[in-house]
């Protein structure tokens, strides 16, 4: 497989990278130690500079002022946002817009798209279920009522919940089919409970109590949450990605600098090592990450489904996320804990991650299950 980037995703690349190099992690609250949320909203200044920048409307077709690139594309802007632990809604408001794009009806596109792009309304996804182990789509129920639909139940740990304008809730009907409604932040039968996730950001959690959604917010589509689900996966995989690769770089730098019996401690062997299998699983990462985003965007066929790929990248991010803080924890010693120094962000980002992915042996499950139904060979 050819992972040579187009100039497209090149430039997107370089934009990001111009755009968080001055974001750093250093010198906030600590999100692992603070009480409460770590703030009572997202970063707006640097929101409105990945507006100006048009990494808002990466997937947006042009004529809602977009780029019309791919999820691949996406990644990259992603995977440069972890690097700087950035506190803006990029995966969940480009993905929820990708979706109002491709599936959603003329008048939900014209009212929500181009502002999106833009930065001046913000979406976010109900991604997690009632317990955050369950199917999404089935934490709520969805039945039509003359030209609305009446939804009903929980979703847990919805990210920017009480900063987002919309939220794309998934659910189920009685006919067993999965639908995508746009419901407003504070909007009748719906209400909010506080959380606060690993990292300290706060989450809600969203409650629907017979809250009526007008049918033109409601996309019925076939196939439309599983798409938008594995544009989901497949993003914070990116962004595990992007983090393992900041962290493992602090490590190296800790390692070559920090001395013990008069030699620098990248110089042993066994620290050698551990570095060198952590760059191993971040390659890893990287190369499930790109497979699984170029057959989202193709839609090429292959042996499997494009749900294999996803979840053979989920399992690498997840268990390879987790090794490299763990690493950079144990080679950086008492100083990693120190407080004043970011690397314990990182450790608490990468928790809250690997939660959003769920566990490797439940992909490795999925995958098998897969492979049952598509024998190879």
């Amino acid at each position: 497989m050819d992972f040579t980037f187009t100039e497209e995703q090149e430039a997107v690349a370089e934009a990001a990278r111009g755009v968080f190099t001055d974001v750093a992690p250093d010198g906030v609250p600590s999100p692992a130690f603070a009480r409460g949320a770590v703030a009572d909203d997202f970063d707006r200044a640097l929101w409105a500079r990945l507006g100006d920048a048009d990494l808002l409307s990466l997937l947006l077709d042009e004529e809602y002022g977009g780029a019309g690139l791919d999820a691949v594309a996406l990644c990259l802007a992603l995977r440069e946002s972890a690097k700087v632990l950035a506190r803006v809604p990029l995966l969940e408001s480009s993905a929820a817009a990708a979706a109002v794009q491709a599936y959603g009806g003329p008048e939900a596109k014209s009212a929500i798209l181009a502002r999106a792009g833009r930065g001046e309304t913000v979406l976010t996804v109900a991604a997690h279920g009632r317990t955050g182990h369950d199917a999404a789509e089935l934490a709520v129920t969805a039945r039509q009522d003359g030209s609305e639909w009446v939804l009903d139940g929980v979703q847990t740990a919805v990210p920017w919940a009480y900063d987002a304008d919309l939220v794309l809730v998934p659910a189920h009907t009685g006919d067993d089919r999965s639908v995508l409604a746009l419901v407003p932040r504070g909007h009748a039968g719906t209400s909010l409970a506080e959380q606060i996730s690993t990292t300290g950001e706060r989450l809600g959690e969203l409650r629907l109590h017979s809250a009526r959604v007008p049918g033109r917010d409601v996309i019925t589509a076939d196939g439309a949450w599983e798409w938008l689900r594995g544009l989901l996966a497949t993003g914070t995989c990116a962004l595990a990605l992007g983090l393992g690769e900041r962290v493992l770089r602090m490590t190296s730098d800790y390692a070559g600098q920090r001395e013990q019996f008069g030699h620098p401690i990248a110089t042993f062997q066994a620290v050698a090592v551990q570095a060198a299998d952590r760059y191993i699983d971040l390659r890893a990462m990287e190369a499930t990450l790109w497979q699984a985003a170029w057959r989202l965007d193709s839609g090429a066929q292959g042996a499997l489904p494009a749900s294999g790929d996803i979840a053979v990248a989920k399992i690498w991010a997840s268990e390879g996320v987790r090794r490299v803080v763990q690493t950079a924890q144990h080679l950086h010693g008492g100083f990693g804990a120190d407080i004043d120094y970011p690397l314990h962000r990182y450790h608490a980002w990468a928790k809250h991650l690997e939660l959003f992915l769920g566990p490797a042996a439940a992909h490795e499950e999925a995958l098998g299950d897969l492979l049952a139904a598509h024998p190879l060979g």
